[in-house]
C-alpha cells in the first residue's frame, strides 16, 4: 500500500476511531472497586476482546492477574520470518474526582473546540483507538506479527502486569515493544518517544540512640537520627539543584 493510500484509508477510518474512543470512554474502567463496581472494567474487556478480533486478531482473550485485574493479550501474524512487535496500552483509567471537576460530562466523550474530552480520551483509551485504527488500516498488507497486550490496572500501579510478564514470556516475547501512552509534542504534530527516564526508590534506615533521651538534658547534644537523615538528603543536591551523586549525569543534557 502506497503513503497516500495509506493516508486516504486512515482518514476514511476516523469516523469508527471516534465511535470507538466514544464507546471506550463511557466505560467507567476505574480498577478499585471501592470507587466502581468491577463489571464496569468487565464491560470494557470485552469490548476490548470484540474489538481487536474483529481487527483481524488471533487469540484474543482476558488474563485474570495477580492484583484481579485483567490484562488482555492477541496475536496477529505477519508473513514467515517477520519481526514482532508488541503492542501495549492500558485500559483503566484514573478517578475522575467530582462531576464538578469537568467542564463536560465525565464518560461521554464530548466535542469542544475541535478536541475531544472524556475521562481516558487520552490515557489511554485514545491511544487503543490508534492501534485498532492502525490494524485495521494495513489489514493484511501488515508487514510484521503482532502483538497486543492492554494492562488493567495501570493507573492503581498494584503490579498485576509486573506479576504477569515473567510467568507468559513467550506469550509476550517480541522484537520490539511499542508503548500507546505517551503524547504529542503538540496539536497536530506526530511525535515518537524513543526514551523515558527511570526511577529508583530506596529505603533508608537511620539508627542513632537504643531508646529515647529527654530532649531537655540530652538534646542538640546527643545524636538524632531526622537530623543525620536530612543531612544525608541535602548531600544529593546542591544549592542549584544539581545532582551531586557520584555517577550519575548532573548536566542537564542528554544525547
Amino acid at each position: 500500500m502506497s503513503v497516500d493510500a495509506l493516508r486516504d484509508t486512515v482518514k476514511s477510518l476516523m469516523p469508527q476511531a471516534k465511535q470507538d474512543l466514544t464507546e471506550m470512554v463511557s466505560f467507567k474502567s476505574v480498577h478499585d472497586p471501592a470507587q466502581f463496581p468491577v463489571s464496569e472494567c468487565d464491560k470494557m474487556v470485552d469490548w476490548l476482546v470484540a474489538a481487536f478480533t474483529a481487527a483481524g486478531l488471533q487469540d484474543v482473550r482476558p488474563n485474570v492477574t495477580a492484583d484481579g485485574s485483567k490484562a488482555v493479550s492477541g496475536i496477529k501474524s505477519g508473513p514467515d520470518g517477520a519481526p514482532t512487535v508488541l503492542l501495549y496500552f492500558h485500559h483503566d483509567v484514573q478517578p475522575p474526582l467530582g462531576d464538578d471537576a469537568w467542564h463536560s460530562p465525565v464518560w461521554q466523550l464530548t466535542e469542544r473546540d475541535g478536541r475531544w474530552y472524556g475521562r481516558g480520551a487520552a490515557d489511554c483509551k485514545g491511544n487503543i483507538a490508534m492501534h485498532l485504527t492502525a490494524l485495521r488500516a494495513l489489514g493484511d498488507e501488515l508487514p510484521v506479527t503482532v502483538k497486543i497486550i492492554g494492562e488493567g490496572s495501570e493507573e492503581q500501579g498494584t503490579g498485576g502486569l509486573e506479576d504477569f510478564v515473567p510467568r507468559n514470556a513467550d506469550l509476550l516475547r517480541a522484537d520490539a515493544i511499542l508503548v500507546g501512552d505517551c503524547g504529542n509534542f503538540a496539536v497536530g504534530v506526530p511525535s515518537l518517544t524513543t526514551t523515558l527516564r527511570g526511577i529508583a526508590n530506596v529505603v533508608v534506615t537511620v539508627e542513632a540512640l537504643a531508646s529515647p533521651m529527654h530532649s531537655g538534658q540530652f538534646g542538640g547534644a546527643a545524636p538524632d537520627a531526622l537530623a543525620a537523615l536530612i543531612a544525608m538528603l541535602a548531600t544529593l543536591r546542591d544549592a542549584r539543584g544539581n545532582t551531586t551523586v557520584t555517577g550519575l549525569d548532573n548536566t542537564g543534557v542528554w544525547a
